[in-house]
C-alpha cells in the first residue's frame, strides 16, 4: 500500500537522517529516545550525564583516591588559602556540614589544615598543606583528560556553547539547588 499513511524505506531513511549540520547520533541511542521518554527528558540526561563525568573522573583519577567534591575543595582552597567553610559551602554548591566532613577527610590524609581565625574564633580558616599543593598539581592532568573524554564529541563551538547554556541554567534555577552556589569572587579555571 502507497497511500498518505504508508511509507517507503526512502522515506522512513530521510526521515531517520539528520538535518543538515546536525550530529549522526549513534542509532542505538536514537532508537532509545525514540522509545523511551526518559531520553526527552533533560533532568534525566542531566543525571545520567553526571553519572557519566563521575565514571570518567575515577577513571583518569583512581590512583588519587579523590572524590570529584574533595578535587573541587582543593582547587578552590589552590587559589584560595585560609578560606573558611561557608565561603567553600558557597563556592561548591554544598552544606557546611558535608565542607566540614570533607576537610576532615582531607585533613586525615594530609592534604589540608584547618586553624581558627584570629578575627573571628568560631570561623575555622582551611587551606592546602604541601601535600596539598602537590596533589592538586599532580592531579590537574589526569582531571583534564576526565573532562576532555567528557566532552570529546563536541566540537570547540559546541563546547563553550554547552558551558554556557549549563552555566545559564545552573544561574537561573540556583535558588532550588539544595546547597545555593553563592556569589563568589574566588578564581575556579582550574577546573
Amino acid at each position: 500500500m502507497t497511500g498518505p499513511k504508508s511509507k517507503t524505506a526512502q522515506d522512513r531513511a530521510a526521515q531517520a537522517s539528520p538535518a543538515q549540520g546536525e550530529p549522526n547520533p549513534n542509532p542505538v541511542l536514537r532508537a532509545l529516545a525514540d522509545r523511551l521518554p526518559l531520553w526527552r527528558r533533560p533532568g534525566y540526561l542531566l543525571r545520567r550525564l553526571h553519572q557519566i563525568h563521575y565514571a570518567l573522573f575515577y577513571e583518569e583519577c583512581a590512583e588519587f583516591s579523590i572524590t570529584p567534591v574533595q578535587y573541587g575543595l582543593l582547587t578552590i582552597l589552590s587559589t584560595n588559602p585560609d578560606t573558611d567553610q561557608v565561603t567553600l559551602a558557597n563556592a561548591l554548591g554544598i552544606d557546611r556540614t558535608n565542607v566540614a566532613d570533607v576537610l576532615a577527610r582531607l585533613e586525615q590524609r594530609g592534604f589540608v589544615e584547618r586553624t581558627r581565625s584570629e578575627a573571628d574564633r568560631r570561623m575555622v580558616l582551611a587551606r592546602l598543606t604541601r601535600n596539598g599543593e602537590e596533589l592538586v598539581e599532580r592531579m590537574h592532568p589526569a582531571m583534564a583528560r576526565a573532562q576532555e573524554r567528557l566532552l570529546e564529541t563536541l566540537d570547540e563551538e559546541e563546547r563553550k556553547g554547552f558551558v554556557a547554556t549549563v552555566i545559564r541554567l545552573v544561574e537561573a534555577n540556583n535558588r532550588y539547588g539544595r546547597a545555593q552556589l553563592g556569589a563568589s569572587k574566588m578564581d575556579h579555571t582550574r577546573e
